[in-house]
């Protein structure tokens, strides 16, 4: 669960050994862990422990279901995980991604789809998988072993790097434990058995349950449907996209007008996200459903689509330009309505969406305007070198003689991933501003003031490449006080968005957009 146009490294720190002890592994043991905020339940995983295993599924909201196998090795590390990515919730569904995780020595093997890949320097790591709490409880189990403070490496599947794991005992029944900087607030049992927990900078409650309360748990559909009173409809649709995979969307149409509307297709960021952009920790940030409210109160159709793999879609994970395919296909789909008018179409991208819609624009003369959400002007090397040097210069965990290492060792792991990664390869190389030139349609740039993934001067260069290439409607709109998700935050920092009270989209962004795609949009020609 990570912002926009952050890849997930994660934070990056220096691998530190402990002493060790030989300690049995646990019994049979299983249940479910839920990871909540407030009344929302954002994480459901069910496992099963056995003296040699740890099986598990999580189904995170808005994402692809995961199941794996964990095999336990001596001191309660882990010698091998099975991971297999699942788009729907069917029991007898197809896996679209496999990953098989080895750990020979102080080398680890994965293999993605069947692509194997080593990774040094891991010797004495646990394989640390996100969002699992039983898998979690390798650390906590070991400490509970040790008697004391402890630090462990991790490696981490998402991500592929060493991190570093400290728990410190808090009493009797607790402990911290604290990975990349976030710290973890733990109940255990005297075996190290978690029981339940905060996160608080995520604002975070960790809940354990038997096994008859977990084989009735599921996580609810989203609700798509649009308020009460609306001047407009939701309507669930599928669309054929590349390679005749499926893809489930919203289209809102607004009511009380006669003739065919304009309408827009919207473009999420980096990460798997479903129609409405939705970020779990990030308190009701909806972007996406809050411009379908405000444009179908305009008189403007919004069609937002999940992400591959993500919800009602299908396919497999590609790079931005399978993504831009996609779009392509939406607009299609939306010159095929009857109640659209297929000469009044837009497209709102945001983050890594806002290096799409410029794909798409450059091979679509037919569109209106397109309209680019913190979009990036650098290519994506230079973007997350940046965000890399950002973590770690404002990671109190990792000291500034280690900084340089640290660095070195992100550097080089970003090169191994971008290697064997389509999307990150991809992503790494791109020039936006060579698309950008290539640019002729009304071209809308917002910008939030306080952004640290997307630097707030790449705006300007865009807006420059754009009219460098004889673009001759180019709006630049830069928003004091506001973050990459246009979220009032006076420090932008993605390691505070958990801590932002209100993850509404800022009014000042809506009605700017909106009032420009009105008047772009709106004229019939």
């Amino acid at each position: 669960m990570h912002p926009r146009l952050i890849v997930t490294l994660g934070s990056l720190l220096l691998t530190m050994t402990v002493a060790s002890r030989g300690h049995a592994q646990t019994t049979m043991d299983r249940g479910a862990f839920l990871m909540t905020i407030g009344n929302d339940t954002i994480v459901l995983e069910r496992f099963a422990r056995a003296p040699d295993t740890v099986q598990g599924s999580i189904t995170i909201k808005g994402q692809p279901r995961q199941d794996y196998v964990a095999t336990l090795g001596d001191d309660f590390t882990i010698t091998g995980l099975s991971l297999a990515v699942f788009r729907g919730t069917a029991a007898d569904a197809a896996p679209v991604q496999r990953v098989v995780v080895s750990v020979e020595g102080d080398s680890i093997f994965a293999a993605i789809n069947g692509a194997v890949q080593r990774f040094g320097h891991a010797a004495g790591a646990v394989v640390l998988l996100n969002n699992s709490m039983a898998l979690a409880e390798q650390f906590t189990r070991r400490a509970r072993g040790v008697g004391g403070s402890v630090t462990i490496p991790a490696w981490a599947v998402s991500g592929g790097i060493i991190l570093t794991v400290t728990l410190h005992p808090v009493g009797a029944d607790s402990m911290t434990l604290v990975i990349g900087g976030t710290e973890e607030r733990l109940r255990v049992d005297a075996v190290g058995r978690i029981l339940g927990g905060i996160i608080p900078a995520q604002h975070v409650s960790i809940h354990r349950v038997d096994p008859s309360v977990a084989a009735t748990l599921a996580l609810g559909k989203a609700d798509y449907s649009p308020p009460a009173g609306a001047p407009y409809t939701a309507t669930d649709v599928t669309i054929t996209g590349q390679g005749g995979i499926h893809l489930g969307g919203t289209l809102t149409l607004p009511t009380g007008v006669t003739g065919p509307v304009p309408a827009v297709v919207t473009i999420t960021g980096s990460g798997q996200q479903d129609r409405d952009e939705y970020i779990p920790l990030v308190s009701g940030y909806r972007p996406f459903r809050q411009i379908a409210d405000t444009l179908g109160r305009r008189g403007i159709a919004v069609l937002r689509l999940d992400d591959r793999m993500v919800g009602e879609s299908g396919g497999a994970i590609g790079t931005s330009a399978d993504y831009a395919e996609d779009v392509r296909a939406a607009l299609a789909y939306l010159r095929t309505r009857p109640e659209i008018d297929g000469n009044r179409l837009g497209l709102i991208g945001h983050s890594e969406g806002g290096m799409i819609a410029p794909m798409v624009a450059a091979t679509d003369s037919r569109l209106r305007g397109i309209v680019l959400m913190a979009g990036p002007a650098e290519r994506g090397l230079d973007i997350i070198h940046f965000q890399q040097r950002n973590a770690v210069a404002n990671d109190s965990s990792v000291p500034p003689s280690a900084r340089d290492s640290v660095l070195r060792l992100a550097a080089t792991t970003l090169d191994s991933l971008g290697r064997t990664n389509p999307w990150l390869g991809f992503f790494l190389q791109h020039d936006p501003l060579a698309v950008a030139r290539q640019v002729k349609v009304p071209t809308l740039i917002l910008q939030g003031a306080t952004d640290h993934q997307v630097t707030p001067e790449q705006a300007e260069q865009l807006a420059g490449a754009l009219k460098q290439g004889g673009n001759l409607d180019v709006t630049v709109h830069r928003f004091p006080g506001l973050n990459h998700l246009f979220v009032p935050d006076s420090i932008g920092q993605p390691s505070g968005y958990a801590a932002l009270k209100d993850g509404r989209v800022a009014p000042a962004v809506l009605g700017t957009l909106a009032d420009w795609l009105v008047d772009r949009l709106g004229r019939k020609r």
